[in-house]
Parts: structure tokens; C-alpha cells; sequence
């Protein structure tokens, strides 16, 4: 899928509506909307039985237009879709649209229409986009191969995409009223040709497209959409997701704890991140986050500031900021002497700063304080809360010196100025014009909405650098012991780990109640039994676990009930019992990896060892990872401060911790397509001193 096949896609002169009729909704849409961008001229209408259609004569079949044709848009029945598809190659069009449903999002039968679809559509030579879909609308070069109705005249700088024709109407819809003027409206329904990657990727390259709104259900093609954010994320053009739908991964792995983990929707927000891409929960915060990145790009420092006349909205907005992890760091001692100078006696200064009603008297000290905390040297974005109009009123003229005010400050900034209004509401034509006029660039409705907005952006701004960033990793030696089947028991996985350099806790595998008591000996102190089976997986749940065994007596009763146990599983093949010695304390972590279906191995890492279900701490990455992404990721989890030391604990080595972790991950990595999942759990951590004290192996097939 090239950059020239997807630009004539998307920048056609001439269109063929094929299927048109007067009884259609989306025909007329579709024909009202080339009307109203001025392509009647170059817009041929298609109907089998040759009737007048939108008040023109048609032709029969694309063949008998006559003239060159740049793309046509089927509107057709899924039964008579191939056969238009042949008329349209026939007549040398080299693009189509197919509206129709009932293809790869219907069943089996469906699956394969779609699959005989793409298959003639490339053996015709012709780019497909579809089907189940509504077209897409290119507003900078006004040219709408669509059924949506009312589509925005005004075109702007951010690009939406969305996998749902439906819901792209409303989302264009607020895209209008939020200020986000779209530079591309494109629905992408079952991306049987053209995925969300592709488009993607040609947007990078788009100049009137700053920024990028995509909401998918599912990504169907990972290693596309994965390029194309790279790709985005070193042009610093922002995509901003809104991903919906999730399912278990845990029914694909036999480790029922990590499976627990990870999950695809967790996994999905994992890649997300790691592409640069900010992942959003609402149709309003992708398209407001979006407007706003595509009117003033990457933030220049992490630190947010507000000003306002309101103490309240300061209140709500420091509340919002704590819930959302963002920082209102204290001004600097040359901002504060600079907003003292202005500010009333009454005033405090303090972030967010409220400069009180002095400012409906004197316009000017919304300049002046604008310009002293955007220039502050922690401060990386100013949201300006003032009233937006919408509207000419009595009080319009005040308004003026108002916002002709705030946008002297801004221009004064070193950091870029969001005007916020309190409260969601409709930036009219009106409020726009308005805006333009005095010069202010982004704007806000909702205290709430802003603080989001504001927090994507700051993270976004501060990784998209890392996203492109060199990955080396030193894996070990290729695996070329033991046959790599079905799941391995643990005194397997153990000396696996072993090899690769993973810490593990020493152990002995006994076959005998003597050979037991004679390990312990050795070993010295209390001990920890376990049966070791590749078809017994949660020993413990079994009574195939003894702990804190010390003496010879205990020992050897120990091993016989541990024994006995195992062989009261049915089909299951005992190789022997391990002795290792007992651990007390320190802090238990799992680490799990599994294979995703779409983006391969996936680590987890997590607090709670047998608990970790319930906890559901973890960070996730894909592999290969470095020891400074690991020790990130730790950083990352909520129960962090266990690792600095609590109630008198020593504080955990995190370099030792983060090496062990690394060297399990790249050990999986190393491994190849044929393993499914390697877990560690507990891997436990007590200062400097880490183990491994159990662990498992699945393999592929």
C-alpha cells in the first residue's frame, strides 16, 4: 500500500456513485455532499436500469461514462458488489469505496465474501477501502467520497479516523463543536485492503495534518500500525487513540497468574504507550486532546500553571491535576517577585494563581501575570481560565479587552496558553472568529476536560523522543538442551533460568525419602519440599508443598506426604521432590512472559507472588527490553514503595533487581517462536539478595 495508491485514493478529481437511486439515503448524501464541495461537475451517476437520478441522467455501467474516473463509490448490495468491482476495472478506475456490509463482520460465510473481495480487488489492480463502511471526506483538498451528512466546510489541522461509520458522525459532530476543525474525516470499517496503519502512515507525511484521532475496536494490522506511529512519533505529530473492546489473554496461556496480568486490552495500552501513542477513554477527550496538540504541539516542559479571577476554578483545577498525577510545581523566586509587583495586597501567589477580580478592573494584570508564569523555568503550559463567548452581547466589548489581554500575555510566554472556560460548552463560529482575531491558538471548555488534556500532552511530550530510541540487548546463546515441548516442570525451568544467569535459589531433586533428609543435611537449616511434575503446575493446591521442614524425622515425612500427594494426581508424571532452603521475608514479585497473538512476547512484572491475582499490580512491555526499561517499569507499579523499604526492611537493590529481571525477559526472548510463556513467581527480593524461587515453562503446540 504505497503513497501514491492511498494519495489518489484520497485526492480524486472525478468520482463514479455507483448503485445511485433516489430512494437511497446514502446515495443522496453522498451526491448531496459532492454538490456542496463543488464536484458536480466531475461526479458521474450510475444506475443499472438507467433512470434520472438526483434530478441527472446516469449511465448504466462505469464503462459507459467515457471519460477518465479517479475512484468510484459503491453503494451496491454485497450480491452484486463483484460484479461493480469488475465494471469499475473494466472502465480503468483504480479505487473503490464499498459501502456494503455483510462481510468479514458476520460470520464465516461473511469472512469469506470478504476474502473473495480482496483477492479480486488486487487481481483488478484496484485499492479497496472497506467494506462496512461510510467513505471518507479529504477537506483540504475538498474532495468527500461519503454518505455522512452535514460535513464541515471549514477544513483544519487534525485527521480522524475511526472503524465505526456510525460513530464517526457523532464524532465529527463534536469535532465541530469543540473547535477541532478536521483536516480528514475517513471511516475504515472492516480494513479488508486498507487498514488504520496505512492511513496512518500517510498522514505522517500529510502538511495540513498536525494531529491524528483514531478510534479502533481492534488493530488489524499490528506491524503497519506499529511503523506508522513510529514514523509519527519522530515527525512529533501526535496520535491520539480512543481503543475500545477487550478480552482475556489468560485463556491462552497456561500460567493462570500472568494470564492474569496480561491481558489483550492491557497488552493493546502497553504498545500504546511504548508507540508514543496517548490512549484516551472518551470520544471527547481524543478529539479535544487531538485539537489542542494539533494547535500547539509538544509541550517544552512537564510543569502545568493556571491563571484565573476565580479561586474556585484554581481549587477544582489543583483537585483535577492531583487525580490526574499532574504537577502544578511553586513558581520560581523571580516569578513570585514579578507577579508581586502586580498582584493586589489581597492577592496570593501561589500555582494555580488566582489574580481575583482586580482583572475585570484592570485588564492589564492578566498580561502581566500571564507573561511572569509562562516564563517561569518549571513551567511548561498556562491554562487561562476566562469566559469564551459565543455569542455578540452587551458585555461583548469587555470580553474584547479581555481576551485581546490574555493573548498579549500569551504572546509574551515562553510556555504555550490554553484559555479554558469553566464549563463545557460550544465554541461557536462566533467564539472562533473571536479567538482568531485576537490571536489565541487552543482553547478548552471544562476545567475537567483541560486537566486531561494538559496530561496527555505532557506525557506525550515527554516520551516521544524515547519512542524510536536503540533497543540493544545482548541475548543469550540460543536453547539447545531438552526437547521444547508441552509445559516443563519446574527443576526444568530451573536450570534453564540457571543458565541464562538467573539467580535461582539452590535446590537438589530427590527421588527418595533418604535422598531428602541427606539434601537437607547438606543444604543446612529449615528446608522447602515441592513436588516436581510438568502436569502439576499450582503444587500447593495439591498439598504438594512442605515448608520450614527442619530435622531428619520431618524431613523424611515431609517427602512422603509431599510424594503422595503428587501421585494422587491422575496422569500425572512424577520426576521426584525438590529440597531447597527456606526464605523468609523480603518482597515477592512475579515475572511472567507470554506470547500476545498480534504483539509477541509480552513481560509482566508485578508485586504479590501467589497474590498477584488479586493485587493486579503490574507493568507490562513487549521484548526485548533493556535494564533501564525494566527498572522503569518497577518504578511504575503502585506498590513501588516496597521496594524502598518499609517497617525496617532494607530497601531493595533495584539495579540487582531490574539485571534479574532483564536476564529472564532476553532469556524468553532467546528462545524463539516455540515458547508460549515463562514465569518466575515469586521472584523474591530481600536487599541485594535476589532468587528465583519457582518458576514454569510452557511451550508452543
Amino acid at each position: 500500500m504505497t503513497s501514491e495508491s492511498l494519495s489518489s485514493m484520497f485526492r480524486p478529481s472525478s468520482v463514479a456513485l455507483v448503485g445511485a437511486s433516489d430512494k437511497s439515503t446514502f446515495s443522496r448524501y453522498a451526491y448531496e455532499n459532492l454538490v456542496d464541495f463543488g464536484m458536480s461537475d466531475r461526479t458521474y451517476v450510475v444506475n443499472r436500469r438507467g433512470a434520472d437520478v438526483h434530478g441527472r441522467r446516469s449511465v448504466t455501467s462505469c464503462q459507459e461514462i467515457g471519460e477518465r474516473v479517479d475512484i468510484a463509490l459503491l453503494m451496491v448490495p454485497q450480491a452484486a458488489t463483484l460484479a461493480a468491482l469488475h465494471d469499475a476495472a473494466a472502465a480503468g478506475i483504480s479505487n473503490v469505496v464499498v459501502l456494503s456490509s455483510g462481510y468479514g463482520e458476520s460470520g464465516e460465510a461473511g469472512q469469506r465474501a470478504q476474502r473473495e473481495l480482496t483477492a479480486t480487488a488486487a487481481r483488478l489492480g484496484i485499492t479497496l477501502l472497506g467494506p462496512n463502511m461510510l467513505g471518507f471526506a479529504n477537506f483540504v483538498d475538498r474532495a468527500v467520497v461519503t454518505a455522512i451528512p452535514r460535513l464541515p466546510q471549514k477544513a483544519g489541522s487534525v485527521a480522524l479516523l475511526s472503524q465505526s461509520g456510525a460513530s464517526s458522525i457523532a464524532m465529527m459532530d463534536f469535532a465541530r463543536m469543540s473547535g477541532a476543525d478536521l483536516s480528514y474525516l475517513v471511516t475504515l470499517g472492516n480494513e479488508a485492503m486498507i487498514t488504520t496503519g496505512h492511513v496512518l502512515d500517510y498522514l505522517v507525511d500529510d502538511e495540513a495534518t498536525e494531529a491524528i484521532a483514531v478510534f479502533i475496536e481492534t488493530i488489524r494490522d499490528p506491524a503497519t500500525f506499529a511503523a506508522a506511529a513510529r514514523r509519527a512519533a519522530a515527525a512529533g505529530k501526535p496520535i491520539v487513540a480512543l481503543k475500545a473492546g477487550s478480552s482475556d489473554l489468560a485463556a491462552r496461556t497456561a500460567q493462570a497468574h500472568t494470564g492474569a496480568l496480561v491481558g489483550d486490552d492491557k497488552v493493546t495500552s502497553a504498545v500504546l504507550r511504548e508507540l508514543g501513542v496517548i490512549r484516551v477513554n472518551s470520544i471527547e477527550d481524543m478529539l479535544t486532546t487531538a485539537g489542542t496538540a494539533a494547535a500547539l504541539g509538544r509541550l517544552p516542559r512537564s510543569g502545568a500553571s493556571a491563571v484565573s479571577i476565580s479561586g474556585g476554578a484554581c481549587d477544582i483545577l489543583a483537585d483535577r491535576a492531583q487525580d490526574a498525577d499532574m504537577e502544578f510545581p511553586e513558581f520560581a523566586p523571580q516569578t513570585l517577585q514579578k507577579i508581586a509587583a502586580v498582584m493586589p495586597n489581597y492577592g496570593t501567589t501561589h500555582n494555580p494563581l488566582d489574580i481575583t477580580g482586580a482583572a475585570v478592573i484592570d485588564p492589564s494584570l492578566w498580561t502581566s501575570t500571564i507573561e511572569a508564569v509562562g516564563n517561569d523555568p518549571s513551567v511548561g503550559s498556562v491554562m487561562v481560565v476566562s469566559t469564551i463567548p459565543t455569542a455578540d452581547t452587551s458585555g461583548s466589548a469587555h470580553q474584547l479587552r479581555t481576551l485581546e489581554a490574555i493573548a498579549a500575555g500569551i504572546a509574551k510566554s515562553a510556555a504555550p496558553g490554553i484559555l479554558v472556560n469553566q464549563v463545557v460548552q460550544e465554541i461557536t463560529p462566533y467564539s472562533r472568529d473571536l479567538l482568531d482575531a485576537v490571536g489565541v491558538r487552543a482553547a478548552i471548555t471544562g476545567l475537567s476536560q483541560a486537566v486531561d488534556t494538559v496530561s496527555h500532552l505532557q506525557w506525550w511530550s515527554a516520551v516521544v523522543d524515547q519512542v524510536n530510541a536503540t533497543c540493544d540487548v545482548d541475548l543469550p546463546e540460543p536453547y539447545d538442551g531438552e526437547p521444547r515441548a508441552g509445559v516443563w516442570s519446574e527443576h526444568q525451568a530451573r536450570t534453564l533460568l540457571a543458565s541464562a544467569g538467573v539467580n535461582v535459589v539452590p535446590s537438589e531433586l530427590t527421588t527418595t525419602a533418604a535422598d531428602a533428609v541427606s539434601a537437607a543435611a547438606r543444604l543446612g537449616g529449615p528446608v522447602a519440599l515441592k513436588i516436581v511434575s510438568a502436569q502439576i503446575l499450582h503444587k500447593s493446591d495439591v498439598g504438594g508443598v512442605a515448608l520450614g521442614v527442619e530435622g531428619e524425622e520431618a524431613v523424611h515425612s515431609a517427602y512422603t506426604a509431599v510424594r503422595a500427594a503428587g501421585e494422587s494426581v491422575a496422569d500425572a508424571t512424577i520426576d521426584g521432590v525438590l529440597v531447597s532452603p527456606m526464605r523468609y521475608g523480603g518482597t515477592e514479585l512475579l515475572v511472567g512472559v507470554v506470547r500476545d497473538e498480534q504483539w509477541g512476547l509480552v513481560l509482566a512484572v508485578g508485586f504479590g507472588g501467589v497474590l498477584v491475582e488479586l493485587l493486579g499490580d503490574a507493568a507490562l512491555a513487549t521484548l526485548p527490553v533493556t535494564q533501564a526499561k525494566v527498572t522503569q517499569m518497577l518504578r511504575s507499579l503502585r506498590g513501588r514503595r516496597l521496594l524502598e523499604g518499609v517497617r525496617g526492611a532494607p530497601p531493595a537493590d533495584l539495579e540487582a533487581l531490574s539485571s534479574q529481571i532483564a536476564r529472564i525477559a532476553n532469556l524468553a526472548s532467546s528462545l524463539g517462536d516455540e515458547l508460549q510463556s515463562l514465569e518466575v513467581n515469586p521472584l523474591r527480593v530481600d536487599g541485594s539478595l535476589v532468587e528465583a524461587l519457582d518458576a514454569v515453562i510452557e511451550w508452543r503446540g
